[in-house]
């Protein structure tokens, strides 16, 4: 991947990782990148993904903002970006849907790796599934990202950690395990039969209570526009608002508002 970026870029993103390091902030490579190095699939993607915990996202913007860059904050609840010309830095600290926001296990569990023969870390594929999972819009699924990181590390992915990171929402942990087995039947054994039981067994227990009186839509946690009928128009609760979720009406808002200029952007795909 590193061979097909144009010099001015590559030297760019080596900056930016400079800068930051030499503010002593701490962040973690992800997207493409990391994707490559658990899956061996390469993507030639046009921005380059750090995630840093939100309590560094003010620093980082100023770092680089005082080293020439055009810095905004598009998604106040999750993403920033820092541009130098056409090449820009994307400065993830959440997901789109207020869920896998970053904390400090990431650091903890991250990856030791190379890119552009520079050490660094990159976030660990527990978060990157966790992330991905949720990625459910008309026009991006990431299920086969799911299911390619699930074939080629299932063996080295911590399995504990990595339920409870699903927490409540480990439905749809388990709909990408259903799914993996469907994809790879001659692979399916590889998911731990213990996981699948935890979660076999979490799901007759929920059919077995009665069903709860909340009216909500879990929809929109998965899509930001094909459930916005389900809030608006059905009456269902948004679980992604405090004190549920960990947005606001205005950040959902803004959120909302951005589907039409942003389309199914590379940000997107890595964390919406």
């Amino acid at each position: 991947m590193n061979d097909v970026l144009p010099a001015a870029t590559r030297e760019f993103y080596l900056r930016a990782m400079r800068l930051l390091d030499e503010a002593g902030i701490d962040f973690l490579v992800g997207g493409a990148y990391a994707f490559e190095r658990y899956t061996g699939i390469a993507r030639h993607t046009k921005d380059f993904d750090i995630f840093v915990h939100p309590r560094d996202l003010e620093r980082v913007l100023e770092t680089l903002g005082a080293a020439g860059c055009e810095t905004e904050l598009p998604f106040p609840h999750w993403l920033g970006k820092a541009r130098c010309g056409e090449d820009f830095v994307d400065v993830i600290f959440s997901s789109g849907n207020g869920v896998a926001a970053v904390d400090d296990e990431w650091f903890v569990y991250s990856v030791e790796e190379e890119i552009f023969g520079r050490p660094v870390r990159l976030i660990p594929p527990e978060e990157m599934i966790w992330s991905k999972a949720f990625i459910m819009e008309r026009e991006r699924f990431d299920g086969a990202d799911v299911a390619h990181i699930l074939r080629a590390s299932a063996e080295r992915i911590d399995w504990t950690r990595l339920v409870a990171r699903f927490g409540d929402y480990w439905r749809v942990l388990m709909a990408h395990l259903v799914l993996f087995g469907f994809i790879y039947p001659g692979e399916r054994h590889r998911i731990p039969p213990g996981v699948l039981s935890e979660l076999a067994s979490r799901l007759q227990q929920e059919l077995a209570t009665p069903e709860p009186g909340e009216r909500v839509c879990r929809g929109t946690i998965l899509s930001r526009a094909q459930y916005l009928v389900d809030v608006a128009r059905w009456g269902y609760g948004d679980p992604r608002l405090a004190p549920q979720g960990n947005m606001t009406e205005r950040e959902t808002e803004i959120w909302t508002a951005g589907i039409a200029e942003d389309g199914p952007s590379d940000a997107l795909r890595e964390a919406a």
